[in-house]
């Protein structure tokens, strides 16, 4: 079949499977995290916690709840990487580095899922699956559950209750990702992911060679590792191994499930507010910005020229997958960064430079295009509320959206949260390449050295976790300061999401009148996507011009 007319077919297929998925997965979502019932298997985890599930909480006691659970998250994973050379089925491995045990456990309790380590030779299984893979799930949770409060802060009317965190993060684990992760888990074992305890395997290849292969219980986090927008790899290869991601099918997979429960996650929106018409408007953005970032990286791997390789032919296959090309890899890359997913099938550090910008552009947009679980909606609806009070000093009228009024502490949360995220990437980016002896950890001088620089501190603040290979992060300052922005990217925009949802809650609904912007209708969806690339993208374009814009022109 020819090239393109496959890579067509893969994306039509993408698009339907997410369009037959949006209701059912979107209306069971609101189901899950509005239901009175409670199973149980979670009565008797509430028990065992001590937690009282019908008690809802405040939104200070909702955040205090989160970085509770996840501070224990960090020291519990941190001891386990400390100490894996003591445990059971540690398969001869080392005691992790205290620098590197510190950015591991960041980046996998906050969803960002960075790997500064090659994982088949430096975890042992158990770390593997009651360490990172335990925290694929409940991270992904935690994402879920913080966008659940804050949609119960649009959907609820004088009241300072926006849920109970433990209530939201059992079901989500129970009802929805440990489900699907098994099935899934299952289907990718089918069609030729592997999954055992073996350790290395001395094998002969068929030029008579030997080497050792790497077993392992993989299909079982590839799963979680998708589904969840987690990312970690259980080989240093990502889902560019073979026994990850065997074969085309396998790759189409991957990228559904990654991308499925965001573009879902407006239809729980739609349906929990009372007006569904809102969560197409959301999702209509988001596809738009997923569809043009497809378009864009796509043509650019198939037709741009590169200064060092020249025009290669049938596109710019330096650091893709034969088994995949070029398609295949732009849409997984597109896809993953897009998403706070970090799993990769191809090098994007070997991406032209418009290919390559344009992947840490995605980021930069905050990841909302769907998103991580949770995250995504979140960060697309804080944009939403700025573009209503945009529209608002447009007209002279105070802004409301859905009934709630934008008065001047929602804009004060929704304002820092746009500018957390910056923050911590252009001052982290800006501090190390000040640091000689970290600048000669890049592997390319010039912007693209740069841009291996910017793309990490943009991975970690925006909780994605992919990375320019061609840097060599495993130093104390790296571990340091990205597991730093890892946390800081992750937690301090929660903390306005949180509050912002507290305020809303607590508001009497207004009633709407021939003055109040429609927000579901086309001309909304455009104001928002404007919003999106001209609030949110231009507050990295000087930085863009020193990296990808540069090596571009070059």
């Amino acid at each position: 079949m020819n090239a393109d007319l496959a890579g067509w077919l893969q994306i039509i297929a993408l698009v339907g499977a997410l369009a037959l998925t949006f209701r059912p997965l979107g209306d069971y979502l609101a189901h899950v995290l509005a239901s009175p019932r409670h199973w149980r298997v979670e009565r008797l985890v509430y028990r065992i916690g001590g937690v009282h599930a019908d008690a809802e909480q405040t939104w200070p006691g909702y955040l205090r709840s989160v970085l509770a659970f996840s501070v224990v998250s960090v020291v519990f994973l941190y001891g386990f990487l400390r100490m894996q050379g003591d445990l059971f089925l540690s398969l001869g491995t080392k005691p992790v580095a205290p620098d590197l045990s510190f950015n591991t456990a960041a980046s996998f309790v906050t969803n960002t899922n960075w790997q500064a380590y090659s994982g088949e030779s430096a975890l042992g299984h158990l770390v593997q699956m009651a360490g990172l893979a335990v925290q694929n799930f409940v991270s992904a949770a935690v994402g879920i559950a913080v966008v659940a409060a804050l949609i119960r802060g649009f959907s609820r009317k004088k009241t300072d209750r926006v849920g109970n965190f433990w209530q939201d993060l059992t079901r989500i684990v129970l009802r929805v990702l440990l489900p699907v992760s098994l099935v899934m888990a299952v289907v990718l074992v089918a069609a030729g992911s592997i999954e055992n305890f073996h350790g290395f395997q001395s094998i002969t290849t068929i030029a008579g060679q030997h080497q050792s292969v790497p077993g392992g219980p993989v299909a079982s986090q590839e799963a979680i590792k998708e589904l969840g927008t987690n990312g970690g790899g259980f080989y240093n290869a990502n889902s560019a191994h073979p026994f990850e991601n065997p074969n085309a099918f396998t790759n189409w997979l991957e990228i559904y499930l990654l991308l499925v429960i965001g573009f879902s996650l407006p239809r729980t929106f739609g349906k929990m507010v009372g007006d569904i018409r809102q969560g197409y408007a959301i999702v209509a953005v988001m596809a738009l910005v997923w569809a043009a970032s497809v378009a864009v990286v796509t043509a650019n791997e198939l037709h741009s020229v590169s200064s060092s390789t020249g025009h290669v032919a049938g596109g710019m296959m330096e650091g893709k997958e034969q088994r995949f090309g070029i398609w295949a890899s732009a849409l997984f890359a597109v896809s993953t960064t897009l998403t706070s997913c970090g799993a990769v099938n191809s090098s994007h550090d070997s991406y032209t430079p418009g290919g390559g910008g344009l992947t840490i552009f995605n980021m930069m947009l905050g990841e909302i295009a769907p998103g991580g679980t949770g995250s995504g909606l979140y960060g697309i609806l804080i944009l939403a509320v700025v573009a209503v009070f945009i529209a608002g000093l447009m007209v002279g009228r105070t802004p409301e959206y859905l009934g709630k009024k934008l008065r001047g502490r929602e804009m004060k949360y929704a304002s820092l949260y746009i500018l957390t995220t910056p923050a911590i990437v252009l001052a982290g980016t800006g501090v190390t390449m000040a640091l000689p002896g970290e600048r000669a950890a890049m592997l390319n001088h010039g912007p693209h050295g740069f841009s291996e620089v910017l793309y990490a501190f943009t991975s970690a603040a925006n909780n994605n976790g992919s990375a320019f290979a061609g840097l060599s992060a495993n130093t104390v300052w790296y571990n340091t300061a990205l597991g730093l922005a890892m946390l800081l990217g992750r937690f301090l925009p929660m903390v306005f999401v949180l509050a912002l949802a507290g305020s809303l809650a607590q508001q009497q609904p207004v009633p709407i009148t021939a003055g109040t912007l429609p927000t579901h209708r086309p001309q909304f969806v455009g104001l928002l996507s404007a919003v999106i690339l001209i609030v949110v993208g231009l507050t990295y374009l000087p930085a863009l011009a020193l990296g990808p814009l540069a090596e571009g022109l070059h």
